[in-house]
């Protein structure tokens, strides 16, 4: 069975031949895999034997100079797309330091907003002439990646201290920021659409919990962002196609709001930060495909991976909506042997 028709059963809550199975290494991943014996010109999926996607992103920045402002052995200062002041460490895997913000208040977000008009040339048209004959003739499960929501916007834009108050003390800003994120999205995967580049889900990142809980009241989420990521859902199934949302962090009480949206899938179930699969399987398991949760803080520990894809992947692949995959990415602890245990387990578990 191809990725394409393997996913599209798992969505419609049928069984497949097996659960499908995806994930995200960190780069430092790729390369420990290549040292311990992945051949180099291979991709890993194709190594592993297991699903492969095909993505399809725009631009929607304002476009602002990207400039390197310092660079020393260890780390490098730079400006983003985004008006965003980083520093960029040279470690393997690490993460940036977020230093200063462009877009900080009314006026500034005025100028940013002027800047993200959704022309043609934001849209990578010769990748797409390229590689998308090759995904449908592999078979695989196409995927738009919106962007929009509290999420990249406090991430990538403005910070997240920034927007927190901004939520509380302007929430038309908030708002009219939101709007335009998603409304580039929308204008640029139609014309994408419209040219005859079908794709299967949209898929957005909107991290709206951190360790025990959001960083937001449901009753906040419902004032403003649940009235945009309804707007999404709407939107691709007006085309037919469905919509996945990930979310980091413990996001348990606003599930109930994005099942009534509408809401399709969700990812990925991070354990550390309290979800609970089996009971979002229990109440919802339905209508919401579930993707991921498994913890992958024990990726690199034989036994204790082994018996909890044992305990959950079973129940979870029940009537389909299922979608294997760790809670977050999989860190470059993880070693080729570890990688190879854990494809060949879920290969047996997750038949159906």
């Amino acid at each position: 069975m191809l990725s394409r028709e393997r996913f599209a059963r798992i969505y419609a809550h049928q069984e497949a031949d097996r659960v499908p199975i995806i994930d995200d290494p960190w780069a430092g991943t790729l390369r420990r895999w290549r040292r311990e014996g992945m051949p180099g010109d291979m991709e890993w999926a194709d190594f592993f034997g297991i699903d492969k996607l095909g993505w399809i992103g725009v631009d929607i920045s304002p476009r602002y100079e990207e400039k390197v402002l310092e660079e020393t052995p260890r780390y490098k200062i730079v400006t983003s797309p985004w008006g965003v002041t980083m520093k960029q460490f040279k470690e393997e895997d690490s993460t940036p330091q977020f230093l200063d913000y462009k877009v900080v208040d009314e006026e500034s977000w005025a100028d940013a907003k002027a800047r993200m008009l959704p022309g043609e040339d934001r849209i990578n048209w010769a990748y797409l002439k390229e590689n998308y004959p090759k995904w449908v003739a592999e078979g695989r499960w196409i995927t738009a990646g919106f962007w929009f929501g509290f999420d990249v916007t406090h991430s990538w834009m403005m910070g997240t201290e920034n927007l927190l108050f901004a939520m509380v003390e302007e929430p038309e800003l908030v708002k009219d920021m939101f709007d335009t994120y998603l409304s580039c999205c929308t204008t640029l995967f139609g014309r994408i659409w419209d040219a005859g580049y079908r794709f299967d889900e949209i898929n957005w990142p909107d991290d709206m919990g951190y360790k025990g809980t959001t960083f937001f009241s449901p009753a906040m989420y419902r004032e403003l962002l649940k009235p945009f990521h309804k707007r999404a859902i709407d939107w691709a199934h007006e085309k037919g196609i469905y919509a996945r949302l990930h979310s980091c962090g413990n996001i348990m009480t606003l599930v109930p709001d994005l099942m009534e949206i509408g809401l399709d899938a969700l990812n990925p179930l991070e354990i550390k930060a309290g979800m609970d699969p089996l009971a979002l399987k229990a109440r919802y398991g339905r209508s919401l495909t579930l993707h991921g949760g498994i913890n992958a803080v024990l990726w690199d520990q034989p036994e204790a991976i082994i018996a909890e894809i044992d305990r959950l992947v079973p129940k979870l692949k029940e009537g389909g909506g299922y979608i294997f995959s760790s809670d977050h990415s999989i860190p470059n602890s993880v070693s080729l042997a570890d990688m190879e245990r854990i494809v060949a387990r879920v290969k047996e578990v997750g038949v159906y």
